[in-house]
């Protein structure tokens, strides 16, 4: 029988629908494609689960000039956050690097009284609040009502808005400009950058300084972190292109520090361009020497992460399989954004992770989305003694292993998804 062998055409990088959401060039270069996900943080109720979910594209692209890595806007900030899952609160090691901060803060930029202390993005108060305590006036701007509202009975005055130019002229004209104008893994949750960046140049006084923490997308592609990537973040930053969108809003960045939080993030402190209080530090060339070692600052460097992220997925699942064939159970710790993520695009359902348990009320017995996994209360781990106990929130894991030390006690071990699957 005659046989014809036909050429594998090679498949082309797909455009994206939307220009570059910073400098507006097309956008033509896929970074990865992760499938299709729903809303990671829309948790159905039991009522929900006869009813459809909405999917979306993660595919993600990055920018041959800027360098920006960024998801189109699939869903719009008003339909992803005016009544939002996550409070910062249930997180132990959060609260510290919280209060760490506002204390280095206030020492470093001799902040009193007589200070003005602006968040955008404060969700329920989980910093701000330590400025309270040390007598320093704040001034929380919180998108969702749900989140805003605990803040608020925790004594942090909070304004229900979602920040730009609008909110920063308007406090501006009523004479609140900032000494300090902080936001925490906000930066990535916005889709009109710039409108948000000129928001935070109006917000400072002349003399004022920002200070931005977001995932470094350095480590993000190091440390296989596919799972940060999510619709609620519609972009990935390193230093170099995070300078390139200060300066062209008239801001200076001025220094950076490195983080262990999230998987490796940076803190970005900026100033007002034609500011002279603040001086170039050597944490800048330091930073962007790594990244250019990296080869972030050429658009081939980007290509080989795709490949990364799926040894990370048949790590995992051949993992779960086999415990799967062995009899061995396996639970979940935590229910974060991003296990919509993993488990959607490494496609785990209840038949490899039985269920979830996470400590906000808000997401107990309630299901994780598209998968539909249960998430209970803490305390269901101890009553069913699984094998495994999945760490969702891997950038917690220490956290989490101390809390849970207990599952030692009938052998149980804990499992990281991320950089590859392992035990602990």
């Amino acid at each position: 029988m005659a046989t014809m062998t036909i050429a594998a055409e090679t498949p082309q990088d797909a455009v994206a629908t939307s220009p570059c959401r910073f400098c507006g060039s097309t956008l033509e270069h896929t970074f990865v494609d992760l499938g299709m996900s729903p809303l990671c943080e829309s948790y159905p109720a039991p009522a929900d689960l006869n009813r459809g979910e909405v999917y979306f594209p993660l595919h993600v692209y990055v920018c041959e000039k800027c360098f920006l890595v960024q998801l189109d806007e699939y869903e719009t900030p008003e339909k992803i956050f005016s009544d939002y899952a996550y409070f910062s609160s249930y997180s132990d090691s959060w609260l510290k690097h919280a209060d760490t901060y506002c204390g280095r803060m206030q020492s470093r930029f001799g902040l009193n009284q007589d200070s003005f202390v602006v968040e955008v993005a404060s969700n329920d108060g989980y910093l701000l609040q330590y400025f309270v305590q040390r007598n320093v006036p704040v001034l929380g701007i919180e998108p969702a009502a749900n989140v805003a509202k605990v803040a608020v009975e925790k004594g942090v005055p909070s304004l229900v808005e979602f920040f730009g130019t609008r909110i920063a002229s308007k406090l501006a004209d009523e004479g609140r400009q900032a000494d300090l104008v902080l936001g925490n893994n906000v930066l990535a949750q916005v889709p009109d950058l710039n409108d948000f960046v000129e928001g935070l140049k109006i917000l400072l006084k002349p003399e004022g300084v920002l200070t931005l923490e977001f995932p470094h997308l350095l480590k993000l592609i190091e440390h296989n972190e596919f799972d940060t990537i999510y619709h609620e973040h519609f972009s990935y930053f390193s230093l170099l292109t995070t300078i390139k969108i200060m300066e062209a809003h008239g801001l200076k960045v001025f220094d950076v520090e490195e983080l262990a939080s999230h998987g490796g993030s940076l803190r970005v402190f900026a100033c007002r361009a034609e500011a002279e209080t603040h001086s170039v530090e050597a944490n800048v060339a330091r930073v962007l020497a790594a990244e250019e070692n990296a080869g972030l600052d050429s658009v081939a460097s980007y290509s080989g992460f795709a490949q990364q992220v799926k040894e990370t997925k048949l790590a995992l699942l051949e993992f779960l399989i086999s415990a799967a064939r062995e009899g061995k159970t396996v639970a979940g710790y935590g229910a974060p954004g991003k296990s919509a993520t993993l488990l959607h695009y490494c496609g785990i359902g209840k038949d490899l992770i039985s269920y979830t348990v996470d400590r906000s009320p808000y997401k107990q017995g309630r299901f994780l989305p598209g998968t539909h996994i249960p998430i209970y209360h803490p305390d269901r781990i101890r009553e069913t003694q699984p094998d495994y106990v999945v760490i969702l929130p891997w950038n917690l894991k220490n956290e989490i292993v101390e809390q849970l030390q207990y599952i030692r006690a009938w052998g149980g071990q804990f499992v990281v998804p991320i950089p590859r699957a392992a035990i602990l």
